[in-house]
């Protein structure tokens, strides 16, 4: 009997073990089998291949029961995730629906997930930004949280290196507050757009129009066609899974990468309930799991683990963790898990109409389109509110259909729509600075279907959210009226934080473990095998998309790893 117990812990054992299967999970997979650990990755979802698993990628409007429409019924039982601008009948089958993993709304918070081998990254916006000393540098010259305990130069060859894996679309713009990567040939402004970026270089020397940089393969490379993936075809439903692999996920990239060097183990519907911490040798030891379909209880053991859940999920794994050593929650000495949550604004928009450019229009699709850095309190401290907001731009020529007539005359009409002006528009996203009040916790009274805590949330805007987003709405107006745009239109939708989807922070990084839970290299201060590089690690969240910043976190963070236990012959 002995000896079975031996062999099956020995079944059960791997040399590392990555929780989650998206973004950075899906890299730390990648990784560490690309240095020849046996990993395991464990992910809640349900399996999702390549290709084989996108239900709805190839179908045509008039193939959707209702048209790509939700029912009214599935909108009602789903008041939180219908929110949300990818969800829709060709989509549903990747979004978490309301009812299927409960949380406690302290205050108002709409929880957007993807529970499936892949996670969000199969539903993600792909913007991707790099991250500057004006970002890293932001806290200890402002003032709020704690000071970053890296620099851009730590981090810069890492976005190189996953930027020409990934495939990153883009122009070499030369702006200082957002460095040039490793780019791919740039998607194009249409003529309105360029008018724009033209009438604001003219009008304002701070402030920059520049063309998004995109997670899109727009030339594949040697590197690309390895991993299996064809340029992007420009057929904007990306968030259906793609095919050809036109845009980065760790579906089409990062794990079938790692399947094939034959070390990785991947089990979907596998629930991680916490780590397991073994007080004797100072570190934890494994995961404990809970099948989704059979409700049966598993551990699974090995020497480094890597939490890579998503943000709120990653607070709630650790949270759970708890034992003797670690009554409040693996590594949280300090009590400070799980608070300092931060998020990105989108609540304000800005939109107008131009009546130049009448003789061109736009043709095909684009998957992508302007993107404006930040430009308020870059250099100094100008406003009356601490850091600043980017923001997207676009524009598109209005058609004006007809919808008179009958059979073929309406038929023509529908097909050759006559055309009006351009429609321009706007979206703001700000920096929302990491405060204590904004946290998550465990209910203790209320469990979800799997007998863990739910996750209570209390984050919520404040005075400086409210004055970025004026200032934003009185800029854009502003820059709107100077290119000569007319009928402008600003709206403060007021949502929920959460629509975003850019949750971050609650196990930050930082220097002193008095005041973070990691170090330098998104290891755990008090429990130094557990690494953590999604978005809980983020010690603040600057103004750009985050996923770039997760993926080069994570190659750094698994390459220092394994050359530490090869330091301690592990």
């Amino acid at each position: 009997m002995a000896n079975l117990a031996v062999d099956a812990v020995k079944d059960m054992t791997y040399d590392a073990i990555v929780i989650g299967s998206g973004i950075s999970g899906g890299w730390a997979a990648k990784e560490l089998t690309g240095y020849g650990l046996k990993t395991l990755v464990l992910e809640r979802g349900k399996e999702v291949k390549h290709i084989k698993d996108y239900p709805t990628t190839t179908k045509n409007p008039w193939e959707f029961e209702h048209r790509g429409q939700l029912p009214l019924e599935v909108k009602n039982q789903n008041p939180i995730i219908s929110k949300c601008y990818a969800f829709y009948e060709g989509t549903e089958h990747f979004f978490v629906k309301d009812a299927e993993h409960p949380y406690v709304q302290e205050k108002p918070f709409d929880w957007i997930r993807g529970y499936q081998v892949g996670g969000k990254s199969l539903l993600w916006a792909r913007q991707t930004q790099r991250w500057s000393d004006f970002d890293f540098e932001g806290p200890a010259r402002d003032g709020f949280a704690v000071d970053w305990p890296i620099r851009y130069a730590d981090i810069a060859p890492w976005y190189s290196y996953v930027e020409k894996f990934a495939g990153i679309s883009g122009n070499k713009d030369g702006v200082p507050q957002l460095p040039d990567g490793e780019f791919l040939p740039p998607h194009e402004m249409n003529c309105v757009e360029s008018f724009f970026q033209k009438q604001v270089a003219s009008k304002y020397k701070d402030r920059q129009v520049i063309m998004g940089r995109a997670a899109h393969i727009t030339a594949p490379q040697p590197i690309h066609l390895e991993q299996g993936r064809a340029k992007c075809q420009h057929r904007t439903i990306c968030e259906r899974g793609c095919p050809f692999g036109g845009y980065f996920s760790s579906n089409a990239s990062t794990i079938p990468w790692a399947a094939k060097t034959g070390l990785m183990t991947l089990r979907p519907d596998s629930v991680v309930h916490s780590l397991i911490y073994d007080e004797a040798k100072g570190k934890a030891t494994g995961v404990r799991a809970i099948d989704a379909n059979t409700k049966e209880e598993m551990e699974f053991y090995a020497k480094i683990i890597f939490v890579n859940a998503a943000a709120l999920n990653t607070n709630l794994i650790l949270l759970n963790s708890t034992s003797s050593r670690f009554p409040n929650g693996l590594g949280n000495d300090n009590g400070l898990m799980g608070k300092y949550v931060a998020f990105h604004n989108y609540r304000a928009r800005v939109s107008a109409d131009y009546d130049g450019h009448l003789d061109s229009t736009t043709d095909g699709r684009r998957p992508n389109s302007p993107y404006i850095p930040r430009f308020r309190n870059v250099y100094k401290q100008e406003t009356g509110f601490l850091r600043g907001y980017a923001a997207g731009f676009n524009a598109r020529r209005n058609n004006v259909t007809n919808q008179d007539g009958l059979g073929a005359d309406l038929k023509n009409s529908l097909l050759n729509p006559s055309l009006g002006g351009w429609s321009v528009g706007s979206h703001m996203m700000g920096e929302t600075i990491p405060k204590e009040s904004n946290y998550v916790a465990l209910d203790k009274s209320k469990t979800d279907p799997y007998g863990m805590p739910q996750l209570k949330i209390s984050i919520d805007y404040d005075a400086n959210d409210e004055k970025m987003t004026q200032d934003y709405i009185e800029q854009m107006t502003e820059m709107f009226a100077n290119a000569g745009f007319t009928n402008i239109q600003a709206k403060d939708s007021k949502q929920a934080p959460g629509l975003d989807i850019h949750e971050m922070g609650g196990v930050r990084m930082g220097n002193d473990p008095k005041t973070s839970l990691l170090n330098k290299w998104n290891q755990l201060h008090a429990c130094n095998n557990v690494f953590v590089t999604d978005g809980a690690s983020m010690t603040s969240t600057s103004t750009q998309n985050p996923s770039l910043t997760y993926m080069a976190f994570t190659a750094r963070a698994v390459d220092y790893a394994v050359k530490e236990m090869k330091k301690m012959n592990l």
